[in-house]
């Protein structure tokens, strides 16, 4: 009987070309066969966001020996979405996100392409990792992530994640790194995030930019505190956001 070898199916939000991705198939392509379905261009910050009203189309890009690569002109979450009823060959065994350039630590997570790729494969019950590095620059340098990067993804092969959770792997910009840390995220804010300017051809106009601040900078174990002390940041991240510990509070409003 034939033995099948691991299906992995990878997006990010910085497009099929960047160097991250691109450097994450390369990590993992020797797990199983590869399947890239990416957007064609950078969609950052578009979390979960799918196209509802906007046609989709898939260019096929490159096959090699157990990778094929596809692009998408959606959003990272419809990537996945095509990628699993169109492209794959059966369910996979688990989806990547990532390397994404720059982190998605804190509440970034809830703006993350990168987490949306997590998020809607753990959403259909695959196990999904997102893997980000402090680093925006578009030549960055991946190296210093790939044994931790081939150790994790070796694990969750073997061993699955809880139903409703999924992993957001965040490593600061370090060569070396002193250790892993298991941690929450931090609670943090952007604030400052509207930049107006005025266009010589008299009409104003906004970019969004905007200033992270992390609201709890002494507290041990967060995203934040790990990754600003050379820590790679590991959070176990669910599906389920009920806010349980306020039920019984909201219960006794007796509406």
């Amino acid at each position: 009987m034939e033995i099948k070898r691991p299906l992995l199916l990878i997006s990010n939000d910085d497009g099929y070309q960047a160097k991250g991705i691109r450097e994450l198939v390369e990590m993992v392509s020797d797990f199983g066969d590869v399947i890239v379905c990416a957007p064609d261009s950078a969609r950052s910050g578009f979390s979960c966001a799918f196209s509802a009203t906007t046609p989709l189309q898939l260019i096929h890009r490159e096959k090699r020996e157990g990778v094929e690569v596809w692009s998408c002109n959606g959003t990272p979450t419809d990537c996945v979405k095509m990628a699993l009823a169109e492209l794959v060959p059966r369910k996979p065994d688990m989806v990547i996100g990532g390397i994404n350039h720059g982190d998605n630590a804190s509440v970034n997570t809830h703006y993350s392409g990168t987490m949306g790729v997590t998020i809607e494969g753990c959403m259909k019950y695959i196990p999904s990792v997102a893997f980000s590095l402090c680093d925006h620059r578009d030549d960055a340098d991946f190296e210093p992530l790939r044994l931790l990067i081939r150790t994790i993804t070796a694990r969750v092969l073997d061993e699955g994640l809880p139903i409703g959770v999924c992993l957001n792997v965040n490593f600061p910009l370090l060569q070396q790194f002193k250790g892993v840390k298991v941690c929450r995220m931090a609670k943090g804010t952007w604030g400052s995030e509207v930049t107006k300017c005025h266009h010589p051809r008299g009409y104003d106009y906004w970019w969004m930019v905007g200033q992270y601040t992390n609201d709890e900078p002494e507290a041990e174990d967060t995203d934040n505190w790990a990754l600003n002390h050379g820590y790679v940041a590991i959070t176990p991240t669910q599906i389920d956001v009920t806010a349980y510990s306020a039920m019984d509070l909201i219960k006794s409003w007796k509406l």
